[in-house]
């Protein structure tokens, strides 16, 4: 229960208890606060108690739920169908754990509503649609995972030949990280038979959701698999890493780049991986170095393929362990991972006259350039 909810709840206790003795035996006169009082009877003025109107309002799931014939979208338009999934009413959730009406959920999220459609069809059901499936029911979640047909529905939304809303896109988003926390193994099951799914994750990485999506998948937010190792040597051992380096490319627009060096530096934090080993490879320094000088012109690419380097070489990355994590948030503890002598040496030749140094010195017109680590100024050499 919220905290609001303990001091409303709070307080309608104290006016029980301080009403008048003769309450116990006549309910009817416990003195409510004003608080708990609403006007619904506007006709004649009646007072009804707050709780009163809540459980009116609760009644109106069930009241759908005894039709004789429902539709899902009538359950949706309910105020308080997302506190009755919390409160697993059983009625609504052997509803909603139908495969049809989790197709139906699906569909709010992936695909766009039409031009001329209604508010609720373009905003609420697709808000209420992804709260449902956030609310992390086990049994919806078992419908979707164990149908092929519904997960290809799921990451429908990630094909290239679609519009990708930022609204929707967050509603995927959370979506997806629910099923990787509640159903680790069946997901990373389905992506491994599936690898498009990395392509177009990384295709989109220009949208802060889908890159908050590629954090987690390669465990740089939190150990969220049960196998970790086995998952980050699996990636490894694919090619996401050399999409999400190439992602740094001049070509690409400065969010993309943005985004790509942040999912970068988030693997390098979370050494020691298989992942952050082969990122912190000579070749894939290189690989970084090459992006970053392919085009003077392109300040986004040079700041964000340097911020990932300089992240390489930040001796104060977050260790894989929860228990050192958990020591040094109390400042008990000051570790680092080493820095790997061949990351090193494959930067010092890109940071000569032949390298980084000649394309910041043609690039005088830019005073200074902002970078996530502070500032490179030409006239005062920081």
């Amino acid at each position: 229960m919220h905290s609001c909810e303990w001091e409303i709840e709070n307080v309608y206790c104290s006016s029980i208890i301080s009403s008048t003795a003769d309450s116990k035996t006549n309910p009817e006169n416990v003195c409510y606060p004003d608080i708990f009082l609403n006007f619904l009877n506007e006709g004649n003025g009646e007072k009804v108690p707050f709780w009163s109107s809540i459980n009116n309002l609760l009644e109106l799931v069930e009241s759908v739920l005894d039709k004789e014939n429902f539709t899902l979208e009538e359950l949706l338009d309910e105020e308080e169908i997302i506190q009755e999934c919390k409160a697993l009413n059983s009625r609504l959730i052997n509803f909603l754990r139908d495969r049809a009406q989790v197709e139906l959920l699906l569909r709010y999220i992936v695909e766009e509503p039409p031009e001329d459609t209604e508010n609720k069809r373009a905003f609420k059901f697709p808000f209420i649609a992804c709260e449902i499936f956030t609310c992390e029911i086990d049994v919806i979640f078992k419908t979707l995972v164990e149908e092929d047909e519904l997960m290809d529905l799921l990451f429908s939304f990630l094909e290239p030949n679609r519009p990708h809303s930022t609204l929707l896109a967050g509603y995927f988003s959370k979506v997806v990280v629910c099923l990787m926390l509640r159903r680790t193994v069946s997901l990373m099951n389905y992506v491994q038979a599936h690898q498009n799914v990395f392509r177009q994750l990384v295709d989109l990485i220009g949208i802060t959701s889908i890159m908050e999506v590629l954090v987690r998948l390669v465990g740089a937010d939190d150990h969220v698999y049960p196998n970790f190792m086995d998952v980050m040597q699996w990636l490894a051992e694919s090619n996401l890493l050399e999409m999400i380096v190439d992602k740094l490319s001049p070509s690409s627009p400065p969010e993309v780049h943005a985004n790509a060096a942040e999912t970068l530096c988030a693997i390098t934090r979370n050494a020691p991986s298989a992942l952050a080993t082969k990122l912190s490879s000579p070749s894939f320094v290189g690989r970084i170095f090459d992006h970053a000088l392919e085009d003077s012109h392109s300040k986004s690419g040079l700041v964000h393929s340097l911020s990932v380097c300089i992240s390489l070489l930040d001796p104060k990355r977050t260790v894989s362990s929860p228990f050192i994590q958990s020591i040094r948030s109390q400042h008990m503890y000051e570790s680092h991972i080493p820095v790997n002598p061949e990351t090193v040496g494959a930067m010092l030749p890109k940071l000569g006259k032949n390298g980084i140094y000649v394309v910041i010195d043609l690039s005088h017109h830019i005073e200074v350039v902002i970078s996530s680590f502070g500032f490179f100024c030409q006239s005062c050499q920081i």
